[in-house]
């Protein structure tokens, strides 16, 4: 008789809860290997690629360019923060506005300023990125990856081109550029000197239906002194037109790229003054001086020291003791020091207006002179 409970063969059973047993065996190892495999996974490390490039070029605050790539194994809620090198790392496109989105393909674009080389790093949300840095954040807590590229070597570099005017050397600028947070044309067919000398600034409308202004630059910095711009009427500048005589240093952030503005300007409100003398930042109430000026030929003063900036407008061509006064300010607090900043002459188009353009706008410069 078989013992009570027992069936079967007992060789046979024991055969079978050996195999039972291996069948567990084999599947916990399958099971510690798909772990395995998933935490490998877990820990690989996001990819950051690049796939558009800008040339490398000494940069500067003024040209933009597109920048583009994709981002393999990032998370939701992660974006890209973007830097051009030009002597240092600066964050872009603006200090007000540096994430870049990741789209829903894994790939991100956006604007950047030129620079040698580039770089791209994957961050996490709520991370701010510094304005400049010797050197780029390294990956650990909210950055999660860094990547850099060298810029492109152009290989049919655009020769510069220039002016001559008021006895000076002008550098035509072209291309896009960041202006009043938004990004603006500018076309060196707009800027001309006629058959008596005088310099013509115009807003044209684009190919593409946009406003394309004009802008050049002296090829030399003057320093200290006085410099002295006598402009045609200008009452037939619609108010969404903006005409600036500046200083402005391309190499050099700090001091606010040492930029004082002559500004002739409504800001799209035909109720607004037109005539703005500015010492950066214009955020900073003391520093922005208004006043309503009359059209006619007028002469532009900018008087400027370690001490001070003294700005002043008279009616005609401010060579004459008489010649009346129309407005005038002087900043004691805040002043640049002399560096590498140039003069700058722009006509843009201001966005955002109540009151776009409405037909092609005008200056005529007829004399620009400098006094140490």
């Amino acid at each position: 008789m078989s013992p009570p409970f027992q069936t079967g063969n007992p060789r046979s059973e024991r055969r079978c809860i050996g195999v039972a047993i291996g069948i567990c065996f084999f599947a916990l190892a399958h099971i510690v290997a798909l772990a395995g495999c998933a935490s490998w996974r877990s820990e690989a490390k996001p990819v950051i690629e690049f796939t558009k490039v800008p040339v490398a070029d000494e940069g500067g605050a003024i040209i933009l360019d597109t920048i583009a790539g994709r981002v393999t194994g990032n998370r939701p809620g992660q974006h890209i923060v973007l830097f051009a090198h030009s002597r240092m790392w600066w964050s872009q496109p603006f200090v007000n506005n540096p994430m870049t989105d990741i789209k829903p393909d894994s790939t991100w674009e956006n604007q950047t300023h030129l620079g040698t080389k580039y770089a791209a790093v994957l961050v996490e949300a709520g991370y701010r990125p510094p304005e400049t840095s010797d050197e780029l954040p390294p990956v650990g807590g909210p950055v999660v990856a860094v990547a850099i590229v060298d810029g492109v070597p152009s290989e049919n570099p655009i020769p510069p081109k220039f002016v001559q005017f008021g006895g000076y050397e002008w550098k035509f600028r072209a291309g896009k550029i960041d202006g009043f947070g938004v990004f603006i044309r500018r076309d060196p067919a707009n800027v001309w000197v006629d058959d008596d000398g005088f310099l013509h600034l115009r807003l044209s409308r684009c190919s593409e239906g946009a406003w394309c202004g004009a802008e050049i630059a002296l090829t030399r910095s003057l320093g200290y002194g006085t410099y002295k711009f006598t402009v045609r009427d200008i009452s037939q500048l619609e108010p969404a037109a903006y005409f600036g005589m500046l200083t402005y240093d391309d190499k050099e952030a700090g001091q606010h790229h040492r930029e004082m503005d002559i500004e002739i300007a409504r800001w799209g409100d035909p109720t607004m003054k037109n005539l703005h003398y500015v010492l950066q930042p214009y955020y900073v109430p003391v520093n922005v001086s208004s006043f309503s000026i009359p059209g006619g030929r007028l002469t532009y003063f900018l008087q400027w020291n370690a001490e001070a900036a003294e700005f002043k407008t008279v009616r005609g061509s401010g060579d004459d003791i008489e010649d009346q006064v129309l407005a005038e300010h002087r900043y004691t607090s805040g002043i640049p020091t002399h560096g590498d900043e140039t003069v700058h002459v722009c006509l843009f188009a201001f966005p955002n207006s109540k009151k776009t353009l409405t037909k092609e706008n005008e200056i005529v410069l007829e004399k620009f002179e400098f006094l140490p």
